[in-house]
Order: structure tokens, then sequence, then C-alpha cells
């Protein structure tokens, strides 16, 4: 390692050590982002402890590290250009996101809900938003829904628990749990059997 890329590292590891006394050790919502992002990528950090758990995400994964500053509502946090480079996705601040929040390349996203599940999973070019430019008008969506790329998520809508949403697809319309959807407008392709 070349002595600035020690000294970054090492300034990044000091920060990250900041940021887990301030934000992550009492907070047991940021702490369900990270046990999830974890079990979904499959990581061998998992049986580590939740300190080392966080730092492993945020010195090798900015589509973590890009949640983490939207959890924290510090989206212009001076030092995020050391863990997150410029990323063009907004959440809404007034979406409420339980935890186990989860992203794929968060690129060209915009999410603009009510409310949103326990173990939301997204990928890239995600849009959930108001009908009619009426904020009154916007998606609810349950626990354990994952989405995939490409996706439009539009209106007063439910989305129920235990959902699989296929990429490319248009949701304008209610969705029961326990199933699989996809298409323009998208439909069940199937039920899952054991939500």
């Amino acid at each position: 390692m070349k002595p600035t890329h020690s000294i970054k590292y090492i300034f990044r590891k000091l920060l990250i050590n900041a940021l887990y006394r301030r934000y992550v050790a009492n907070n047991a919502l940021i702490q369900e982002d990270i046990v999830q992002t974890l079990k979904v990528r499959g990581s061998k950090v998992q049986s580590e402890s939740i300190k080392k758990q966080f730092s492993h995400l945020m010195l090798y994964y900015p589509d973590y590290a890009f949640i983490f500053f939207w959890r924290i509502n510090k989206p212009k946090y001076f030092w995020k250009h050391m863990f997150v480079k410029d990323i063009p996705c907004k959440i809404f601040g007034n979406t409420k996101i339980e935890g186990g929040l989860m992203c794929y390349h968060p690129y060209a996203t915009v999410i603009n809900a009510v409310s949103i599940g326990k173990n939301f999973q997204f990928r890239n070019s995600l849009t959930i938003g108001n009908k009619g430019n009426d904020n009154k008008r916007l998606p609810i969506i349950g626990d354990n829904v994952t989405v995939g790329a490409n996706v439009v998520i539009i209106g007063d809508i439910t989305i129920g628990n235990n959902v699989v949403i296929g990429a490319g697809s248009v949701v304008v319309k209610d969705v029961p749990s326990d199933c699989v959807i996809a298409g323009n407008p998208a439909k069940i392709i199937r039920k899952l059997e054991d939500g």
C-alpha cells in the first residue's frame, strides 16, 4: 500500500469508529440494515461484532454507505466523499423505511412512499412515487419486498408482504402478499408458498 493510501485508509477507519459510536452503537434500525445487507450478500463477516460488520460495509460497499448517510439524515456530511462517490439517488425524507434496507447499485433511483416495511431490497433505476404530482397518493410497501432493476411503482397503492417484483415492471395497482409479479402493467406470475 502506498503511503497516501495508508493515510487515507487510517483516516477512514477513524471516521468509521466515530460514526459507529455516534450513530450505530445504540441504533437498532441501522443495525438491522447492517445485518440484512451482510446476510443477503452472503458475507463472511456476519459472525463478527456489529462494529466490525459496520466497518466492513463502510470500507467496501459504497451502496451501503449511501443508505447509512440517508439513515442518519446527513446527505451532505463533510467526509461522505471518503465512502460514497456521487450516486444520483434520492430517498425522500418523509418516507418511513423499517430496518433491513438494502440496495444494489442505487443509481437513477427516486423513492417517495408513505412507508416501506422491513428487509426492503432494491436495484438501480427504481421509481417509487406519487400519481398526478399529488403527495397524498403515495404507495405503501410491506415487509420483505424485493424489487428488480428499472421498476416503477406509482400511486396510492399497497404492496403486501413477501413480494418479488420483476425487473422492468410497472406497478399501478394493489399487490397481495406472498407473490411474484412482473410486466407492464405488473401481474401476478406466481404465488409464493411459505411467505
